[in-house]
C-alpha cells in the first residue's frame, strides 16, 4: 500500500458476480470510482476469484482494491460472517479450503432445487449453478433464476415462501467454526473482522471472538442504526480493534444499497494494513 496521507473514503464491503453480487469486479471498481471513493474492499462470500479482476480494473482507474474475503462460520449455532482484509488471496492452504467449501454450496443448492421441485418448480441444478460458474453459489443466485422462471414475482418471495431459514425448501450449508474462520482468515496474513454485527444480535460472543484472534469490528453498516455504531465504536476502543465500514452492496437488488452509500475514512484502511503486518509478522516467528 502506497505511502500517504489518510485523506479520501473507503468502502470496506462489496460484493461481486463471483458471489451473491450483480456486479462484475469491473462494475464494482468503476462504481466505487464514480462515487468518488480512493478504496474498495472486494468481500466476496467465501471466494476469494473476484479479487484479481478487480485489482487489474482497479489499477486501470488509479482506485486502490482491498483483497478480502467473506467467511461463512457458526457459533453455538448461530450463523456469523467473518470478514478477512489483506489477505493474500492465492495462498494455496486458502484456496483447498474454499474449493471444499465450494463443493458443499454446490450440494446445499442441489438439494434445495430438488426440493422446489418437488413443488412443482421447473428448475434444474445447472439452472442455478450455471449462474456462479467461476465463484460461490448461494441463495440469491436460487431467488433470480425462481424471479426468471416465474415462479415467483420477486426475490423477496422467493425467501419468504420457498428458500428463507426455516421454510419448505431451506437447506442448512455446512459451516466453519468461528475460530476455523478466524484462523484460516490469519492463516493467509488477513485480519479477521466480525461483519455487521447489529444483524446478529449476540453481542456477547463477541469476547470469545476476540479470545480466537478477531482483530476488528464493522462498525458502520447499511443495517446498523447510529445508536448501534456507536456502541460498536466504544466495544472497539475498549477491546483495542480496528474500526470498519461498508454498504455491503450487491448491486440494486436488495434495498436498493449502493456502492458508497456507506463508507469510513482512508485511516481506517491504514489501520488493516499495519494490523496486517502485525499479523504476517507473527505467523513468521510462530
Amino acid at each position: 500500500m502506497e505511502k500517504c496521507n489518510n485523506v479520501g473514503r473507503a468502502d470496506l464491503h462489496v460484493h461481486t458476480t463471483y458471489s451473491d453480487g450483480m456486479l462484475s469486479p469491473g462494475e464494482v471498481v468503476r462504481g466505487a470510482a464514480g462515487s468518488g471513493l480512493r478504496a474498495v474492499a472486494i468481500t466476496d462470500h467465501d471466494c476469494v476469484d473476484g479479487v484479481g479482476p478487480g485489482i487489474d480494473a482497479g489499477s486501470k482507474v488509479g482506485l486502490e482494491v482491498i483483497p478480502g474475503i467473506e467467511i461463512s462460520a457458526a457459533k453455538d449455532e448461530i450463523e456469523i460472517h467473518i470478514l478477512g482484509y489483506f489477505i493474500d488471496w492465492q495462498e494455496p492452504s486458502l484456496l483447498k479450503k474454499l474449493s471444499r467449501m465450494r463443493e458443499n454450496r454446490v450440494e446445499r443448492m442441489n438439494r434445495m432445487v430438488c426440493l422446489l421441485r418437488g413443488r412443482g418448480a421447473d428448475l434444474s441444478e445447472e439452472d442455478v449453478i450455471g449462474t456462479s460458474p467461476d465463484g460461490t453459489v448461494g441463495r440469491l443466485h436460487l431467488a433470480r433464476v425462481m424471479v426468471e422462471k416465474n415462479i415467483v414475482t420477486g426475490a423477496r418471495e422467493a425467501f419468504d415462501r420457498y428458500i428463507g431459514d426455516g421454510k419448505p425448501c431451506h437447506v442448512k450449508h455446512e459451516r466453519l467454526d468461528y475460530r476455523e474462520a478466524i484462523d484460516m482468515i490469519r492463516r493467509a496474513g488477513g485480519v479477521p473482522v466480525l461483519a455487521h454485527p447489529g444483524t446478529m444480535g449476540k453481542d456477547k460472543y463477541i469476547p470469545d471472538y476476540i479470545d480466537a484472534g478477531l482483530r476488528g469490528i464493522e462498525t458502520f453498516h447499511t443495517n446498523h442504526a447510529a445508536a448501534a455504531s456507536t456502541r460498536y465504536l466504544s466495544l472497539a476502543g475498549e477491546h483495542d480493534l480496528v474500526t470498519t465500514g461498508g454498504s455491503d452492496c450487491h448491486g440494486t437488488e436488495i434495498n436498493n444499497i449502493l456502492i458508497g452509500n456507506v463508507s469510513v475514512g482512508y485511516e481506517a484502511v491504514r489501520a488493516l494494513y499495519k494490523e496486517a503486518e502485525n499479523i504476517r509478522r507473527n505467523n513468521l516467528s510462530s
